[in-house]
């Protein structure tokens, strides 16, 4: 069993100080978990490599999977990837925000603890408070707020329960509108290829490519 450390405090996401006291806790190096327009997410600025490592011990995750990057909006995108294909970049400005995860080349300033693959996922979360709180903070590598292996959160006490005393802030915006995480995607090979089935399938990323 985890040793609850450290002292975890629900504040509503209507709170006028909710984006600037994550701040605070983010600057400090300390994770924050908040919704998304999928489930829960957990995270820490996408540069820093002592979050990213304090992400999987809270969430008791092997280090060799990549952690998501959620981002603000599609300006943002050149700031984490280089050398996005086309499909990419067709599927992010069809998708995005949505619940899509493209997995794309990384740029070189991306710590090894966030991703130590050549590729990282980038996100736009189709959540308001999500992105305002992205853009301001820059991207982030988010994963859901749960512990491996268990089901992810979709509302803040689902995340309390799991990762109380790992982090110091869970900001609650209620039960979020969705219930699976996104689905991934591999843009990297001249094929995609579907990494984890998600709200958005298949058929419907086909038909974007063909056009």
């Amino acid at each position: 069993m985890k040793n609850k450390t450290m002292k975890t405090t629900i504040l509503p996401t209507s709170d006028s100080n909710a984006i600037s006291t994550a701040l605070e806790f983010l600057r400090a190096g300390e994770l924050v978990s908040f919704p998304t327009d999928t489930v829960y997410g957990v995270g820490t600025f996408a540069f820093n490599a002592e979050g990213a490592t304090k992400i999987y011990a809270a969430k008791q995750r092997p280090p060799d999977k990549a952690l998501p990057i959620l981002l603000g909006g599609l300006s943002q995108i050149p700031l984490v990837a280089v050398d996005l294909p086309e499909s990419a970049l067709k599927l992010a400005e069809h998708f995005l925000p949505g619940a899509l995860t493209l997995v794309v080349p990384k740029h070189p300033d991306i710590p090894e603890e966030v991703s130590s693959l050549e590729t990282v996922g980038i996100r736009i979360p189709d959540h308001a408070f999500t992105r305002a709180l992205l853009n301001a903070a820059g991207p982030m590598a988010v994963t859901s707020a749960n512990i491996s292996g268990q089901d992810s959160p979709v509302d803040a006490g689902g995340v309390y329960m799991q990762l109380n005393g790992s982090l110091p802030l869970i900001l609650d915006g209620g039960r979020t509108a969705g219930i699976l995480s996104s689905t991934v995607i591999d843009c990297t090979q001249e094929e995609i290829v579907i990494l984890r089935e998600g709200p958005i399938g298949l058929k419907e990323i086909q038909a974007v490519l063909k056009n």
